[in-house]
């Protein structure tokens, strides 16, 4: 199983009604759940960890992680309220305003992570789980108590806007978390957030020497990049009429993820003898999944069946 550990929320997605009016229409999201699902729909065997409400808007969370064919046992459910997050599209970019003080998911503590069995392989952490307290360090103490015997992977997916006034504290968290992962995932935007400007070969080795195996750059409509310690994979991006990019970067980590499983690659040693077919692989499922995903409107990952 690859366990998605993150954020679970309600997108509040702009409409127009019946009557012309604008509104909002709630979709389930969250960066690591839109990981999770993706995962599920390509066949992937796919779990979820997180703070889950048991208000109305968590039990739609829980039913469509199921309907995806995500496994749930490992959730922590309370009573608080869920994380919602208004988006705003401006030529099919996304941008958020979240509401997420005293949530199920914000208010995750230690004593919430749950006792991993033999069935989880590989764990998937980012979002914005990492930036608010106590969660933030709940998810980091469950990274840094597994990462010696599972794989773990990280995309930060850096919404600077959310981390205002936190940076120093999130800067740090995300160091340390690359420094114990197995595989990051950076867009390029998020590659010069954290690294500064220059050549993002340049960049990415910089974060290699850190400790991850594997780093994924996503380049938007260009293609995406995988970097190892001797190999440098380039998969251009399929060409589509874009609706929006919500979801886009989390549906590439699911293909990218998924392929290694299938690749029987998503175990240590794997990793670090990775080929350039598995490499290659890996780009061009994250890549296709993701041209579908932002192909429709909201994060709607695929099913196998659609590639």
């Amino acid at each position: 199983m690859i366990l998605s550990c993150g954020e679970a929320l309600i997108d509040m997605l702009p409409r127009t009604s019946t009557l012309g009016e604008a509104a909002f229409a709630p979709y389930a999201g969250g960066a690591v759940f839109n990981t999770a699902i993706a995962l599920g729909r390509l066949g992937a065997p796919a779990g979820f960890f997180s703070g889950i409400s048991t208000d109305m808007l968590g039990e739609i969370l829980a039913e469509t992680l199921a309907a995806s064919g995500v496994e749930t046992k490992f959730c922590a459910r309370s009573g608080r309220p869920t994380t919602v997050a208004f988006v705003k599209l401006v030529q099919g970019q996304a941008t958020y305003a979240f509401y997420d003080e005293n949530t199920a998911g914000s208010m995750l503590a230690e004593a919430d992570l749950p006792q991993l069995d033999a069935s989880v392989q590989a764990l998937f952490f980012g979002g914005i789980s990492l930036v608010t307290e106590p969660a933030a360090s709940s998810y980091e103490a469950l990274q840094a108590r597994e990462c010696a015997v599972r794989v773990t992977m990280i995309d930060p997916n850096i919404r600077p806007g959310f981390i205002a006034g936190k940076e120093g504290p999130y800067r740090a968290r995300i160091e340390r978390m690359i420094a114990r992962a197995d595989i990051v995932k950076l867009s390029d935007e998020d590659l010069h957030w954290l690294e500064g400007t220059g050549d993002i070969a340049a960049l990415a080795r910089g974060i290699l020497a850190k400790g991850p195996k594997i780093v994924f750059i996503t380049e938007g409509a260009a293609g995406a990049r995988a970097f190892t310690a001797t190999q440098e994979r380039f998969v251009a991006a399929q060409k589509i009429v874009v609706a929006d990019t919500v979801g886009a970067g989390d549906t590439f980590n699911a293909g990218a993820l998924a392929a290694l499983h299938q690749a029987g690659a998503l175990h240590k040693a794997g990793l670090v003898t990775v080929s350039d077919a598995v490499l290659d692989a890996a780009l061009d499922l994250g890549g296709r999944a993701a041209a579908i995903t932002v192909s429709r409107a909201g994060a709607n990952p695929p099913w196998a069946h659609e590639l």
